[in-house]
């Protein structure tokens, strides 16, 4: 359901300003995208929340207004890496080669907030001879998809003003700050904890919420993220509070953005043009919201009509996008029954809300489906070749097709 109503106003976590207004509305849907459940039954009982997102018209920074930080569980049961794909891994090989030159990252000390299992920060520390401290509540040894590398060290636990003895001189949180409600709280302590020398350097990626909203694209709006900006309200946050903004950009096919920003007074960097963004931003929000609702029919539509004709239907890709993608549009077992993913921590396991079976790829040879629904078309090409060494030739559609 989404719906525009311009008297339900709150607070901006970004900006401090009283003009958010909710533009959509989820209900029960999963506070958990991508724990492991062993079971359908728990994975269908996890406990659910509801998305209210509101958008601030001072600053453009998004935001779920009904979230509530108390429900999450990032622990041992947190998989959330995208480390066994060839496609993403060019991508970390080709953004760690970047970092390194862009900021002369050799033989120095590189802190990574929301690390995961450490391959992005093992990268930077290998390939520009650093050293390297992850902090991460989910961390665990075990899962990384690729070795860790022994300058790299890991504190299984949430960064804050307690780590303000080890500072860094590059500060690196990557697709971390969406799950963060109070954004300038924890931006502001990121802040306090860099200290005021202008030599380091703080780098933040996150999704791209222009992509997201432009695209209505719905299966990328899930309860764990409950914060979402473009170039220009990542940027106001860090000068609100005292950073000097060097860079902003794009990347990943303009899902990801990113920031890199050094310790300064948030007034001693020129303005960049990627900050002028917020009538554009308006636009897309106002669009979305017309568009939403078309959207979500024409997916169920071509769900009916596949199964309609006793199509079999699998998405591809076991994670918050799939849980998203079938909780909005309530999508029952009978009609897609399975999610493939390649992580192999994921598979027997259960996607939360609607318990669809997440499955290796090898799988596919038995089940030989009609349809693969692809939940990230970057993946296209790569999911193409695993299907054609396997011998199968289903249809792919990718979610933007429609």
């Amino acid at each position: 359901m989404n719906h525009q109503d311009q008297n339900q106003k709150t607070i901006c976590p970004s900006c401090g300003a009283k003009d958010m207004s909710v533009f959509y509305e989820v209900h029960g849907v999963p506070v958990h995208s991508v724990l492991l459940h062993t079971a359908r039954q728990e994975a269908m009982d996890y406990p659910k929340g509801d998305i209210r997102l509101g958008h601030c018209q001072a600053c453009g920074f998004v935001s779920n207004t009904a979230f509530d930080p108390s429900v999450h569980e990032y622990s041992a049961k947190y998989e959330s890496t995208q480390g066994y794909s060839s496609t993403f891994n060019a991508f970390q090989q080709r953004l760690a080669q970047n970092l390194i030159d862009r900021y002369d990252l050799h033989g120095k000390r590189i802190i990574e907030i929301g690390c995961g299992q450490g391959e992005f920060l093992s990268l930077l520390c290998e390939m520009g001879g650093n050293q390297g401290i992850g902090f991460d509540p989910a961390y665990v040894a075990e899962r990384s998809s690729r070795p860790v590398a022994a300058s790299v060290s890991f504190v299984a636990d949430f960064y804050s003003e307690k780590y303000a003895n080890t500072p860094g001189d590059f500060v690196c949180c990557k697709m971390t700050l969406e799950h963060i409600h109070q954004t300038a709280e924890f931006v502001a302590t990121v802040r306090r904890t860099t200290g005021d020398d202008p030599s380091r350097v703080v780098f933040f990626q996150v999704p791209n919420a222009r992509y997201v909203f432009s695209d209505v694209a719905f299966w990328d709006i899930y309860y764990e993220h409950c914060s979402y900006f473009t170039l220009g309200s990542i940027a106001r946050l860090f000068r609100k509070v005292g950073f000097d903004v060097l860079e902003l950009w794009t990347d990943y096919d303009d899902q990801y953005l990113m920031i890199a920003a050094r310790p300064g007074t948030g007034q001693g960097s020129a303005r960049l043009a990627e900050e002028d963004d917020l009538l554009d931003f308006n636009r897309e929000i106002d669009s979305f919201v017309r568009a939403f609702s078309i959207k979500q029919a024409l997916w169920r539509e071509k769900i009916a009509e596949l199964r309609s004709t006793g199509k079999k239907i699998v998405l591809w890709g076991g994670g918050s996008k799939a849980v998203a993608f079938l909780t909005t549009l309530g999508l029952s077992l009978n009609e897609i029954e399975y999610a493939v993913d390649i992580n192999p921590h994921k598979a027997g396991t259960y996607l939360a809300g609607m318990g669809q079976q997440v499955v290796a790829p090898q799988y596919l040879i038995q089940y030989q489906p009609d349809v693969v629904i692809v939940m990230n078309p970057i993946y296209c090409s790569e999911i193409q070749e695993n299907l054609r060494q396997m011998g199968l030739t289903p249809a792919l559609l990718s979610v933007e097709e429609i």
